[in-house]
C-alpha cells in the first residue's frame, strides 16, 4: 500500500466491517484531528473524488470496490465536564463505543449503561440512533458537531435537530452524504435512574451474585454484556453485523388482526397509532432459525442476526436477506427492512 500524504492506496477492507465483506478501497485515510480532517476533504474536493465515511464498520454492507476516497475518523480523544446536576462527555468520533459506554458506568455515570457491547464507534452511533434494552441513543444526546463535506465547515445540532426516530436520523436523511460527524455531546447524571423494564434484565440483576434493590450503572452494564454474549455472536469468531432487520413499525389495527391467529406474538404499542413487533420472532416463527445459504445464515441462537461463514459477498448476503423478508411478508404481511447502511448501493 503505498503512502500518499495521510491516505493509503488500495486498502483491503474486509477486515474493517464486521461481516467481513471483502471490499477494495481505492484511496484511504483517518484523521485524527480536525484540521487533518478538513485538509483530506479539501483534497478530495481538489481531485473530485466522491469520499465514503465508515466507522467502526459494524453496521454497514460494503460493496466489492470503493472508488475515491474512504475516510475514517480518527478523532479517539475524550473528556467530562460537570454540571450543576449533571455531566457531559464530550466524545471525538473515532473513539470505540463499547469502551465509553464502561468507562463512564465505572465511573458511577449514569445514562448510556443499557447500550454496552454495542459495537461500532461513537461517531457512528447517532447515524442509526442506537438502541437496546429500553434506551436510546436520543435519550442522552445533547449535541453533534458535524463538518461539512463540501466546505470543511463546523456546526453543531442539537438532539431535536438530529430528527431522531426508531433506527433513524438526519444523518441517514437531509444531511446523508453531506456531513462528517466528528464529536458527540452526551448528558450523564450521578443520580441512580436504573432502567431495567426491558428484557430479562431486572431478573439477571436480581439473580447476580451481589443482588441489589440499587444497582450502579457498572453493574447494569455488566448484566447487558452477559446477556448480548449470551444470546448474541462475537463478530470476531463468527462475521455479523448485530441486529440484521429492524423491527417492524405497523398500524395497530394491523397488530390486532396478527394478534388474533397469534396471541403470543411480542408487540410493543407505541405512539402515532403505531405498534412495534419482533422481526427476530417473525422470523423464528417461519422456522429460519439456524438455516444455511451457501456463505451466509441466521444465527442458531437468535434469528435478528445473519451470519457470514466465509467467502461470499454483499450480493449473496442481500439474496439470502431477500428470501427472509419473502418468507415473513408471505405469512405475515409484513416486509422487513435492513438495518445496517448500504454503502454506495449500485
Amino acid at each position: 500500500m503505498a503512502a500518499q500524504m495521510n491516505m493509503l492506496s488500495n486498502v483491503d477492507l474486509s477486515t474493517a466491517n464486521t461481516l467481513r465483506l471483502p471490499c477494495q478501497a481505492e484511496r484511504f485515510a483517518a484523521p485524527a484531528t480536525l484540521s487533518t480532517l478538513r485538509e483530506t476533504l479539501a483534497t478530495a474536493r481538489r481531485q473530485g473524488w466522491p469520499v465514503t465515511l465508515l466507522g467502526g464498520g459494524s453496521n454497514v454492507l460494503l460493496p466489492k470496490t470503493l472508488s475515491g476516497l474512504v475516510v475514517c475518523p480518527a478523532l479517539n480523544q475524550w473528556w467530562l465536564s460537570q454540571h450543576q446536576g449533571h455531566v457531559l462527555a464530550h466524545v471525538g468520533a473515532g473513539v470505540n463505543w463499547h469502551r465509553l459506554v464502561m468507562a463512564t458506568a465505572a465511573r458511577g455515570l449514569w445514562g448510556i449503561e443499557n447500550l454496552a457491547l454495542i459495537p461500532g464507534s461513537c461517531g457512528a452511533a447517532p447515524v442509526q440512533n442506537i438502541g437496546a434494552y429500553g434506551v436510546e441513543l436520543a435519550d442522552t444526546l445533547q449535541a453533534v458537531q458535524v463538518m461539512e463535506l463540501a466546505t470543511g465547515r463546523i456546526e453543531w445540532l442539537d438532539a431535536q435537530q438530529c430528527a431522531f426516530g426508531y433506527r433513524e436520523s438526519i444523518f441517514k436523511g437531509a444531511l446523508a452524504d453531506r456531513v462528517v460527524i466528528t464529536q458527540v455531546v452526551l448528558r450523564l447524571s450521578r443520580t441512580p435512574t436504573p432502567r431495567l423494564g426491558y428484557g430479562d434484565l431486572a431478573i439477571r440483576l436480581a439473580g447476580s451474585s451481589t443482588p441489589t434493590l440499587s444497582p450502579t450503572p457498572l453493574a447494569v452494564a455488566e448484566a447487558v454484556c452477559a446477556i448480548r454474549r449470551e444470546k448474541l455472536p462475537d463478530p470476531h469468531e463468527l462475521a455479523n453485523a448485530g441486529s440484521f432487520f429492524k423491527n417492524p413499525l405497523v398500524p395497530d389495527a394491523q397488530a390486532a388482526q396478527l394478534l388474533q391467529p397469534y396471541p403470543a406474538m411480542p408487540h410493543f404499542p407505541q405512539e402515532g397509532g403505531q405498534t412495534k413487533l419482533a422481526a427476530g420472532w417473525l422470523i423464528d416463527q417461519c422456522g429460519l432459525k439456524g438455516m444455511r445459504d451457501g456463505a451466509f445464515g441466521v444465527h442458531q441462537q437468535q434469528a435478528l442476526v445473519l451470519v457470514h461463514f466465509g467467502g461470499g459477498d454483499r450480493q449473496g448476503l442481500m439474496k439470502t436477506a431477500d428470501y427472509i423478508a419473502d418468507q415473513v411478508e408471505t405469512r405475515f404481511g409484513v416486509r422487513l427492512e435492513p438495518e445496517p447502511r448500504l454503502i454506495n448501493p449500485n
